[in-house]
């Protein structure tokens, strides 16, 4: 029996117990993350907020608008796009069956900058640049999907190449919106953009991207277990009766919706689509049954973690992809130097 298997063997912990704890934990940690930050909040407070929603308010107003109107709607956010993230690593690294592919593969996350820059550029406000980013996101990747069509191909490799050049231009539009931007102003806000933040999320902007990826979310999900079956690659996946094509399609439609409502919210976090999903199967083993949704758990915990880290570590508020980038290298080189990557 070959070496990494073993260790897989060895790791795999009992799926319903797993996902249980992951569950619990993610709800102990938002609690935490209520009460940390730069105004303090008790666990005695905290309580009573809570305790007096919806009958009186007999809690301090303070405190109450530091949780309902700052802090919520960050957890919240992390929470859902945390959980956005790693099941579409998932979902993408299985399918391309390749460990080292992440969400932005087929250039939904450069899309989506460039959509930013264009609305930042024509000072539209946060809800412009959320709408511009997303729909520039969905377009890059229906871009992609037209290259393999163009070329009459429909393998794994052209739609990835497909994925790489359009991911490069736009990179170069980009790279165009920047200089011709206002260095004074309209340049770090891009920037800033780019780094990711949860700083400016509300629950206005959760509510309107909320249907879509709730929509995304569940087919993954429901599809779980046929990610399993297309990871073994398309030829047994056909033996199976899987349509492979349209399947695929479906998964790669499902991840991008849930990439572009992420990047959307909260600019581009690296890291979170490419390491969590080998976390999750490290723990569980590699059957997206239960590796799809515990993902999803382990990255929302990953994203509350370093949001509220983000926010308490310095006065000034840390950009999201600088932190996930120092938590998530060491991670994923311990991944590869104990020869645990694995789909």
């Amino acid at each position: 029996m070959p070496k990494s298997h073993k260790l897989r063997q060895s790791l795999s912990l009992d799926p319903r117990w797993t996902l249980l704890f992951a569950g619990i934990t993610l709800v102990l940690l938002s609690g935490i993350a209520l009460c940390l930050g730069r105004y303090q909040i008790s666990f005695g407070d905290l309580w009573q907020v809570i305790e007096s929603t919806g009958h009186g308010s007999s809690a301090n107003p303070v405190i109450s608008n530091i949780i309902f109107d700052l802090r919520l709607p960050r957890i919240l956010a992390a929470c859902l796009i945390g959980f956005a993230l790693a099941i579409s690593g998932t979902a993408y690294q299985s399918i391309f069956q390749n460990p080292l592919v992440s969400p932005d593969l087929l250039g939904v996350s450069n899309g989506a900058a460039v959509g930013a820059a264009v609305a930042i550029l024509f000072g539209l406000n946060i809800v412009g640049i959320q709408i511009s980013a997303f729909l520039i996101g969905l377009l890059a990747v229906s871009m992609t999907l037209m290259i393999p069509r163009a070329m009459k191909q429909s393998s794994t490799l052209t739609l990835v190449l497909g994925g790489i050049v359009i991911s490069g231009l736009m990179q170069a539009i980009l790279g165009l919106l920047k200089y011709v931007a206002d260095p004074d102003s309209q340049l770090q806000t891009i920037v800033y953009w780019q780094l990711g933040s949860l700083s400016k999320v509300t629950i206005g902007n959760l509510v309107a991207v909320l249907p879509l990826m709730v929509v995304g979310a569940g087919v993954l999900l429901i599809m779980r277990w046929r990610l399993t079956v297309l990871s073994l690659g398309d030829q047994f996946a056909q033996s199976q009766g899987i349509n492979v094509g349209l399947e695929r399609k479906l998964v790669i439609l499902s991840a991008t919706i849930l990439t572009a409502g992420s990047v959307c919210l909260s600019g581009t976090i690296g890291w979170i689509g490419l390491v969590v999903p080998h976390m999750a199967r490290l723990i569980i083993g590699p059957n997206t049954r239960y590796a799809l949704p515990l993902s999803g758990l382990i990255g929302a915990i990953f994203l509350i973690t370093v949001d509220t880290l983000a926010r308490t570590l310095s006065a000034g508020e840390i950009p999201l992809s600088i932190l996930t980038g120092f938590v998530g290298t060491p991670i994923f080189v311990y991944i590869l130097l104990t020869k645990k990557v694995t789909v």
